[in-house]
């Protein structure tokens, strides 16, 4: 009785280590780990308190503008507003903990319903197999959100779960827009039976579609929703764009990935090694784990944004790719009695070879989160301060008229700006690109005036832009230098973190 107790309580337990674990990782700092948190807090609370579906005038010179607003993520929002009842910040940081958590939880629920040997201790393996991955994990972002929705679907394409498929990408469609992960997902599953099992099996994929097809359809802002998915993926797909997007769209170099993701390579490596000396043939989960892993290893190569992605499909290759190997593991009888009978072995008496993995699991296990733990912890330390441009916004929010418009001189700055100040609005906000696709001119020009290569461009700000401020943080010496010598901005307010110019005009 007390062992099935246990059992009942263990995955409770298991999630509540990935709690702490995240928490740990999440609190080294009371500053929030990446700027887009900011909005999506901030727009979760206006969601709470103006309805699910609030007016958004705060990007009128993007693809965001108020015609054409689609809340990409939109099932997140939603999933944020119960942590939008006090301090926002605060709120956001709890969020992302337990977010990540039941990603984490997600993964051993699959290795749990594939019946994979010491399942728990492979999914403890998560809180070390990257400080690369536990960083973006404790962003307030959908991505955490998006792992666990993957990790059910691998589960549900390899039990044929097609109604559960669909019902899941329809969900992700209004939860994230990297939904066409699922597809991908169904085509790796519908390589790996045809491979292994000399057949072709899309009935999962048939249903991925259709569901993803419905979420389009039937979608709170249809038709913009489709519009804007084409706009925003492709110039992804294709860099089809000159823009200089974040980092998080750029590669590591080999020495950082090493760095920041070793014990995932380890696993890799050691997966490859268990199919070379298991000696039988591999089977669907294990060829789709191996699928995934390298195409998730691909787009890891080309952006490190996917660091949140390749580590677990690592381990959910290696957990796989070990499992039989493992389960041929068993206690070793004792050497018979007189009668001829094997003796029955005391149940504190275990063969070293059934705990001998386990042991070996664990240590990497905590030689991972050892190493990985205070690498994320760090990362976090070295955020930005939340309170980054407050005082600036502050002064917005009490000196201008509602809805005036503020011309920032760094898309990236839109998040806090927003957070803080939703009395005004603002040019570029969340990818560059958004601005450039509404009209490439305008965003040209947006960019030359804030390198500083425009003299006099205060009347270019009032004219072409609709502005009557100026935000700039002081890294932008060659605008404060042509600001200074232009009439036609007045310096407003100053502190050690930006500068606001009032436009003058004739």
């Amino acid at each position: 009785m007390q062992k099935r107790a246990l059992a009942n309580f263990s995955p409770l337990i298991l999630f509540l280590v990935f709690f702490v674990g995240m928490a740990v990782i999440q609190f080294a700092s009371p500053d929030m780990p990446d700027n887009d948190g900011f909005y999506h807090i901030k727009l979760a609370y206006l969601m709470r308190t103006e309805g699910v579906k609030p007016d958004f005038p705060y990007l009128p010179l993007s693809i965001l503008n108020p015609e054409e607003f689609y809340d990409h993520h939109f099932l997140f929002h939603v999933a944020l507003i119960p942590f939008t009842f006090g301090e926002l910040r605060i709120g956001a940081k709890w969020a992302a903990v337990i977010f990540s958590a039941l990603a984490f939880f997600a993964i051993w629920y699959l290795f749990h319903r594939q019946r994979v040997p010491f399942s728990w201790l492979w999914a403890l393996a998560l809180l070390g197999i990257s400080d690369a991955f536990l960083y973006r994990m404790s962003i307030t972002r959908a991505q955490s959100l998006s792992l666990g929705v993957l990790a059910l679907g691998f589960l549900w394409l390899l039990e044929g779960r097609y109604w559960r498929l669909a019902m899941l990408s329809f969900i992700y469609v209004w939860l994230y827009d990297a939904f066409p992960l699922l597809i991908a997902l169904g085509v790796l599953h519908l390589v790996a039976v045809a491979l292994i099992e000399r057949r072709l099996e899309t009935r999962p994929l048939i249903f991925i579609g259709a569901g993803i097809l419905l979420g389009m359809l039937i979608n709170p802002y249809f038709p913009v929703n489709i519009s804007f998915s084409i706009q925003h993926m492709l110039p992804k797909l294709t860099d089809a764009t000159s823009v200089r997007v974040g980092n998080e769209w750029y590669p590591y170099d080999t020495g950082q990935l090493l760095d920041n993701s070793l014990p995932s390579l380890i696993a890799f490596a050691s997966g490859i090694l268990a199919l070379g000396i298991s000696g039988r043939k591999m089977d669907v989960r294990t060829a789709m784990g191996l699928l995934a892993a390298l195409l998730f290893g691909l787009m890891l190569f080309q952006a490190r944004r996917f660091v949140e992605y390749f580590p677990p499909f690592a381990l959910i290759f290696a957990v796989f790719a070990w499992a039989p190997l493992l389960a041929d593991l068993k206690p070793v009888d004792l050497p018979q009695d007189e009668t001829d009978s094997p003796r029955v072995a005391s149940p504190y008496l275990l063969d070293l070879r059934s705990i001998l993995p386990a042991v070996v699991i664990l240590v990497f296990v905590f030689a991972g989160a050892f190493m990985s733990i205070p690498a994320a912890q760090e990362s976090i330390q070295n955020s930005k301060d939340y309170e980054l441009y407050a005082g600036a916004s502050e002064w917005l929010v009490e000196n201008t008229p509602a809805g005036s418009r503020v011309f920032q001189t760094d898309w990236d700055d839109f998040p806090r700006l927003f957070y803080y100040n939703t009395h005004n609005t603002y040019l570029a906000g969340l990818d560059p690109t958004y601005m450039q696709l509404y009209d490439s001119a305008l965003y040209d020009l947006w960019v030359d005036i804030t390198h500083g290569d425009v003299e006099g461009s205060s009347k270019i700000v009032a004219l072409d832009f609709g502005a009557g401020y100026v935000h700039t943080d002081l890294n932008h010496e060659d605008f404060l230098d042509q600001a200074a010598q232009d009439p036609g901005y007045k310096e407003v307010y100053r502190d050690d973190q930006a500068v606001i110019f009032e436009v003058i005009t004739p």
